[in-house]
């Protein structure tokens, strides 16, 4: 591979609509800092770059739905996902953000250089037009009838029921979201980048000089250069976004996809005076890391840019992750169905490597993965707590015990202690050789060997029996177990930078480098080591299940918003009606009916009388948390013995679409026996 002066690492710009999840973490960012650590140990002159990307439909809709601008959209979120990076160790090198003057003037000057050396084709395009709200209407703005599945509320650009891509003009009976009015056609002028000439160079650029990429990366683009490309448009009718820098094109901003990989170009210029010298020169090695949704835009579009401009260098590698499932459902902004990083942290206080961890262990490195809950637990009990923390707990606890904190001199090795040195060097070889190939998984796991191989160590060798009878040989047992407890200080860190902190300051080295690894003489005989404490603690059962319920909640929720409606019964007459007696009222007791699995039996304060009720609401509610509940009573019901008690009445309920029972209660406390009308 040939040696680079410098490397440029990008990392997808998330979108500022919302806040960060593990989707997220799992398929960039965490693959990013790993290798960005890495690097840094490496002592490589490496830059790491990300920021928000705060242009385009969503932002706007989700504006218009809030009622605020697009501007306060973006500073919340910029500002939400920029400290969740932050808490996690994301090691950015700037987080910037493409609303700044910086990448305005930036994209504007990319666009400028590309349509005065005559690289765009004008074309007028017949897009839909709100004559209510005298506009042009984005993909997002046009809501409609799927004509493949026949969803009503599909969008302009896809339905999100069957999850086919679609035009705007597919649609039947189309609509505007902002007026609620049919659009109509209308002529409009863009500018398009036209991809179809730049198709012979890609061919040879990804297909013959970069099949080192992984296969869900070089597939997908196959994909693409086989069915043929077309133009694409870079501008688009919106109010929100880079303006179109050419006279007469008021109205028209960058497209979201033109504008945004331009933002990694502006956060460098941001970040540095000599930004140049990342983007220019051959001897910088440029990376991205995205998701699998993003490799066209970074394979190919963005390639094109950039060639078409004729300066900059092109990416050397785009090692694409696939999508992480969440209890083997699709991670969804939309349906809430996610582990946000910020409500992580605040259930989960200090566990930033358990996730860090779990989410590379099972990243879905070339195909979807699943993460749930109970796997995470097991990755930090089974794995985190009894492998890695054990092995290091026990090296620590026994040097302590033994010689005072102080590495002692090792005597002669016999046949095992050779082969644990030899071993520390080819588990150090096997975790540089998968990371220099983006496999984060499997060099994970070669750490993670590191500390098994610890672990079996001090398990054969018993030096806590050996002490009494031969304490020489105990003083070379715990020299090799301090050297492997070095080796996963450096081999660990771009995976577990917090923990792995804690490690150099427990063994008292700050300085350690990745050359230095593999080596069995990290800690010299006399060096002086601290006490250190656990490294990591058990996740409970109780602490699980509250996230399970978490994500139950959610479902259910969603499938009472998606529900259709309870058809309308019969009509009954104004009498029929005018006879029922509704009061307020408050339970005061609750006892389960025996040998009954629905029934509750009540006491409830009517205002007009205390009298007993039963109520089949015993798999929804415990008799504890029912007293006090104030309720609606039908207190004129005739009344009726179930299971041998005397009931007096009906309490109003409403059921959601998955059957669970909520109370009909009153906005605001109300005296006991007021009429309900």
């Amino acid at each position: 591979m040939k040696k680079y002066k410098r490397h440029l690492i990008t990392s997808a710009l998330p979108y500022a609509n919302g806040p960060i999840h593990i989707g997220h973490l799992a398929g960039v960012y965490v693959p990013s800092d790993i290798y960005t650590r890495y690097l840094r140990l490496k002592g490589e002159d490496v830059i790491s770059i990300c920021g928000s990307d705060e242009h385009g439909v969503p932002i706007t809709l989700k504006a218009r739905k809030e009622g605020i601008t697009p501007q306060e959209v973006v500073d919340r979120y910029h500002y939400l996902n920029k400290k969740a990076f932050e808490d996690f160790g994301i090691a950015f090198d700037i987080y910037s953000r493409t609303s700044n003057k910086v990448h305005y003037e930036t994209a504007s000057a990319f666009f400028r250089k590309l349509y005065d050396k005559g690289e765009f084709t004008e074309k007028m395009s017949s897009q839909y037009y709100d004559e209510e709200a005298s506009c042009f209407l984005a993909d997002r703005y046009i809501t409609g009838t799927c004509p493949f599945c026949g969803n009503e509320n599909a969008y302009g650009d896809q339905c999100e029921k069957c999850g086919t891509s679609l035009s705007a003009t597919d649609l039947k009976n189309p609509k505007s979201t902002i007026s609620g009015s049919a659009p109509v056609l209308k002529e409009t002028l863009h500018w398009y980048l036209p991809l179809d000439k730049y198709e012979p160079w890609l061919r040879k650029w990804i297909l013959d000089d970069h099949t080192e990429w992984k296969s869900n990366v070089y597939g997908q683009c196959k994909s693409w250069l086989d069915q043929g490309l077309q133009p694409r448009a870079v501008s688009r009718d919106l109010d929100w976004g880079v303006p179109v820098p050419v006279e007469g094109a008021g109205g028209k901003v960058l497209y979201v996809w033109f504008d945004a990989p331009i933002g990694y170009i502006s956060a460098t210029r941001e970040l540095t005076p000599d930004w140049e010298k990342y983007w220019k020169d051959e001897e910088t090695r440029m990376i991205h890391f995205i998701g699998k949704d993003n490799i066209v835009f970074h394979c190919i579009i963005f390639p094109s840019m950039l060639r078409a401009e004729g300066s900059y260098i092109l990416p050397e590698n785009v090692p694409a992750n696939e999508f992480l499932n969440l209890e083997g459902d699709k991670i969804s902004t939309s349906r809430n169905w996610a582990v946000w990083l910020h409500e992580y942290l605040e259930d989960f206080p200090g566990k930033q490597d358990s996730l860090r961890y779990a989410l590379c262990a099972s990243a879905p490195e070339t195909k979807d993965n699943d993460f749930t809950w109970k796997e995470f637990q097991a990755h930090n009990n089974n794995e985190l707590v009894a492998i890695l923390g054990n092995f290091v707990n026990r090296t620590l606890v026994l040097t302590n015990k033994y010689y005072d904190g102080i590495v002692p001199s090792y005597g002669s090795l016999n046949e095992s202690d050779t082969a644990t040195l030899e071993s520390i060097k080819s588990l150090k070889e096997a975790v540089e050789s998968n990371i220099d190939s983006f496999r984060f998984r499997q060099a994970l796991s070669e750490a993670m060997n590191l500390a098994r191989l610890g672990n079996k160590y001090l398990a054969d060798t018993e030096p806590w029996k050996v002490i009494k009878e031969d304490p020489e040989r105990v003083k070379t047992i715990m020299y090799i177990s301090l050297q492997i407890t070095a080796n996963l200080a450096i081999l660990l860190e771009p995976f577990l930078p917090f923990s792995m902190d804690k490690l150099r300051k427990w063994i008292c080295i700050n300085d350690l480098r990745w050359e230095a690894a593999g080596r069995a003489e990290l800690l010299a005989p006399g060096h002086h080591i601290g006490s250190g404490e656990l490294m990591f603690t058990k996740i409970e059962d109780d602490e699980v299940e509250r996230q399970i319920q978490k994500l139950l909640e959610t479902k259910r929720a969603n499938m009472a918003e998606s529900a259709p409606v309870t058809p309308q019964k019969e009509d009954v007459s104004f009498e029929d009606f005018s006879r029922m007696d509704i009061r307020t009222a408050t339970i005061t007791e609750a006892e389960k009916v025996p040998k009954t699995t629905k029934l509750m039996k009540l006491k409830v304060d009517t205002g007009i009388d205390t009298r007993t009720i039963v109520s089949g609401i015993a798999e929804h509610f415990t008799a504890e948390e029912l007293p006090g509940k104030k309720v609606s009573v039908i207190v004129n019901l005739a009344p009726r013995s179930i299971k041998g008690i005397e009931s007096r009445g009906m309490i109003l309920l409403a059921e959601d679409a998955t059957g669970k029972l909520v109370f009909v209660m009153p906005e605001k406390e109300i005296k006991n026996g007021s009429p309900v009308r």
